[in-house]
């Protein structure tokens, strides 16, 4: 009785922030922390990772997005693999403690003083690999967790505690690395994706809890939509069967155009902002400085958002203005930018671009996958976010590379994405439309 009322009582505070059902809070909680403990994991990482990148030379960094890409496609078959024959209760703790490994293993690396440049590349390379497939493989799961209607008012929220993970990982960066050294927070990180396993396997528990009737081990429909019931039924299929169901399908095949357009622009940025970071201090720990207060601005600002806002905009404005949000940022901003390329506009820009996407955007863009079969909610999904990604990454890189090589500046730059920011909202539209007929037809 006491613990119902309890219950009751948490439920009631949560619903000034969100809106959530008194059996969804357990869920909720768990699907916090486990977005925390990632992002707080990669977030100590982080740092070292730019630092690393500026460290062996601007101009490399091409090399290094193109390294990154073939790690994808060296990955992603072998997650796909693991999702055709293992259950979810399965596979996403594997794919966790697989990182997990390679975390001691870089550990070990960076204390033996063996091949320093090289392993501070591979580093660079891998945690770019990290970054986007444990997270891709944490939405995933929410999409196969949740029902479409859930996510319009949950995963904002749960947004919000990756970002508090965010948050706390810098944190703990700027605090622990003088009395502990970087390359002993490593094993933090460690420790912090083996609790991410705890949380999914909390989750499970609430999933099955909230479907009685179904028995574990069941088959299951590979075209189900819907949220699945138990860890135990396994999803089947090739370990390819992700980019064949994207190219068949306009709707996968608009999401994965969407997210390209996301990544170039993301990557001009990115290589904008080494150059500018670089030209303002030749004090390695300054830049790492300067990362680090990017990194607090931006979640800072996401985690207010997340909390107050993000399910209220969702449901009010709809899924294609929160889609539009971003592309509509990166538009103006560039602009801004190319007339006044110093640090602070830098900031303030990167500062807003990335914050409204981890808070609105984002959150929006995983409700698209809510609506489509199991298999792609893990394998379509998991190339998108992982090999189309990075591959916009690679071909970014070598295409910002290019117009600096043929003398174009910033300016010209800036007017390309300004084009794109215009076709860009328009995608975010179709893809709202459709995922909303989906969704009505799933029922």
């Amino acid at each position: 009785m006491s613990s119902r009322l309890s219950g009751n009582w948490v439920a009631r505070r949560l619903r000034r922030l969100v809106d959530v059902r008194e059996n969804e809070v357990h869920a909720l909680f768990w699907a916090c922390a486990y977005f925390f403990s990632l992002l707080c994991a990669y977030y100590i990482l982080r740092p070292l990772r730019d630092e690393m990148g500026i460290a062996g030379g601007v101009k490399n960094l091409p090399w290094l997005f193109t390294g990154t890409f073939l790690g994808m496609l060296a990955a992603v078959p072998l997650f796909s693999a693991a999702v055709a024959r293992y259950p979810r209760r399965v596979f996403i703790p594997l794919a966790y403690r697989f990182f997990a490994l390679n975390i001691l293993g870089f550990f070990a690396l960076f204390w033996s003083g063996i091949g320093t440049e090289w392993v501070a590349r591979a580093f660079f390379i891998w945690s770019s690999v990290f970054n986007l497939f444990v997270i891709s493989v944490f939405w995933s799961y929410m999409a196969d967790l949740f029902r479409n209607e859930q996510g319009r008012r949950l995963f904002g929220f749960i947004a919000a505690g990756g970002s508090l993970g965010a948050l706390a990982g810098p944190a703990l960066t700027a605090t622990l690395a003088g009395p502990l050294g970087t390359r002993n927070l490593l094993l933090v990180s460690a420790v912090l994706l083996e609790f991410a396993v705890l949380c999914v396997n909390r989750l499970n528990r609430w999933s099955a809890a909230q479907h009685p009737a179904s028995e574990p081990g069941a088959p299951r429909a590979m075209g189900h939509s819907g949220p699945s019931p138990d860890g135990d039924a396994r999803i089947g299929g090739g370990i390819l069967a992700g980019f064949g169901n994207v190219a068949r399908s306009r709707y996968l095949s608009g999401i994965a155009l969407f997210i390209l357009l996301f990544t170039l622009t993301s990557t001009f940025l990115y290589l904008e902002q080494a150059r500018i970071v670089r030209d303002s201090s030749d004090d390695p720990a300054l830049r790492t400085a300067t990362f680090a207060q990017i990194d607090l601005l931006v979640n800072g600002l996401t985690l207010a958002i997340q909390t107050l806002l993000t399910g209220r905009l969702i449901r009010r404005l709809g899924v294609g203005v929160a889609l539009a949000i971003v592309p509509l940022l990166t538009g103006a901003g560039f602009a801004l930018l190319a007339a006044a390329p110093q640090l602070t506009v830098l900031m303030i820009f990167q500062g807003l671009r990335r914050a409204a996407d981890y808070a609105v955007t984002r959150p929006a863009r995983e409700i698209l996958f809510t609506v489509v079969p199991r298999e792609d909610k893990y394998k379509s999904k998991n190339f998108i976010d992982n090999v189309v990604y990075r591959g916009g990454d690679a071909a970014s890189g070598w295409l910002f590379a290019g117009l600096g090589a043929l003398g174009f500046g910033l300016g010209a730059m800036a007017g390309a994405v300004l084009a794109a920011s215009m076709a860009w909202c328009g995608l975010a539209a179709w893809l709202a439309r459709r995922q909303e007929r989906l969704r009505e037809a799933g029922g």
